[in-house]
């Protein structure tokens, strides 16, 4: 256990462990609707993901590009970066326990250390590219579903807040439920357990833009 320990704290596993633990952590809180699944989502260009050089990009279109060319799209951003963490935490892991076993945890295990991240975080992206390949058709059907079937109906707020910025709700679809992106219409908030109306899809933010219930009813709201 002592050498377990050693070795997911040292270099260059740590790296790993740590991105794996705030990842962990992450999906703790998103589980209970403190944060966005898709928080780290940018927008991807188009089918043929051609970047022109002489163009002037923001960093999200940067990234989106530089996740376009190794094969990283098509999902939240926030799964690529678990499954990235993980399996680069089992790769690095072995490599560096049997670097242990050869060099000891001396000077010479840190410049190796360099090598032997720099490969398993390319393995892990590799690998990566290949998992999340059968996952990209079914969020492309879970977004085309829920953009054609469930405009103008209701769905509980999960996240803390909904805002023109932020939030996440819960649609009833019958079965174990979807979870949506939606944001508010100018100044308005939500917090969690209001009920809104899925007034608008947005295909820039893959979302929805929402009203309260009772102002699509025609009632009086309290919400501003």
């Amino acid at each position: 256990m002592n050498d377990f320990l050693l070795t997911i704290v040292s270099f260059p596993t740590v790296i790993f462990t740590f991105v794996l633990g705030v990842a962990v952590l992450y999906w703790l809180c998103a589980a209970f609707g403190l944060l966005d699944i898709e928080m780290l989502d940018v927008d991807l260009p188009e089918v043929d993901g051609h970047l022109h050089a002489h163009a002037e990009h923001s960093f999200a279109e940067t990234f989106a590009g530089i996740l376009l060319r190794l094969g990283l799209n098509g999902v939240p951003v926030t799964i690529i970066i678990t499954f990235i963490a993980l399996i680069g935490w089992f790769i690095s892991y072995y490599l560096s326990y049997f670097e242990w076993l050869m060099f000891g945890y001396g000077w010479l295990r840190f410049l190796i250390g360099i090598p032997v991240f720099l490969f398993a975080l390319y393995l892990a992206i590799v690998v990566t590219a290949q998992l999340i390949k059968p996952l990209r058709k079914l969020f492309a059907k879970t977004e085309q579903f829920v953009e054609k079937k469930i405009l103008g109906q209701t769905a509980i707020v999960r996240s803390s807040r909904v805002d023109d910025k932020s939030g996440e709700a819960n649609f009833d679809d019958g079965g174990a439920g979807l979870i949506v992106k939606v944001r508010a219409i100018g100044d308005q908030q939500f917090v969690r357990g209001d009920r809104v109306v899925l007034l608008e899809y947005r295909a820039e933010l893959h979302g929805y833009s929402v009203i309260s219930e009772a102002e699509f009813l025609g009632k009086p709201s309290d919400n501003c």
